[in-house]
């Protein structure tokens, strides 16, 4: 019989995990910037318009216009015209389960509230 021993599975599964490690990081990535991450949030309870999401956001249409590229280049968010109008939504049901996630650790009542290590902290 073919036993594998902790150590064999352990070591297996450490390769798979690395495999995938340049994707979590590129995702990560585009998710590390404010405004994307905050674009995402507005996204997760469905479908806005960009006009919606600059008055909901408060980031203005230039800056705004910058990150929804990022984000449909990443394939992270997708839009549908509609006359004049165009509407952004998530495209990737990954980051719905991500901006859920930190919601409930961030966000949400009762969610400790401390800020986290100054070496966490993003350079502006």
């Amino acid at each position: 019989m073919g036993v594998t021993s902790v150590t064999e599975r352990s070591f297996g599964e450490l390769s798979g995990m690395k495999e995938k490690v340049g994707d979590a990081s590129a995702f990560l990535k585009k998710m590390s910037n404010p405004d994307r991450l905050l674009v995402c949030c507005a996204l997760v309870e469905g479908e806005r318009s960009v006009r919606e999401l600059e008055e909901t956001l408060g980031i203005r249409q230039p800056g705004l216009s910058q990150q929804i590229a990022e984000l449909r280049e990443a394939g992270l968010i997708a839009g549908r015209k509609e006359g004049k109008h165009v509407f952004y939504r998530l495209a990737d049901p990954r980051i719905q389960a991500f901006i859920e996630t930190m919601h409930r650790l961030f966000c949400e009542t009762g969610a400790p509230h401390r800020r986290l290590p100054a070496s966490y902290e993003i350079d502006p």
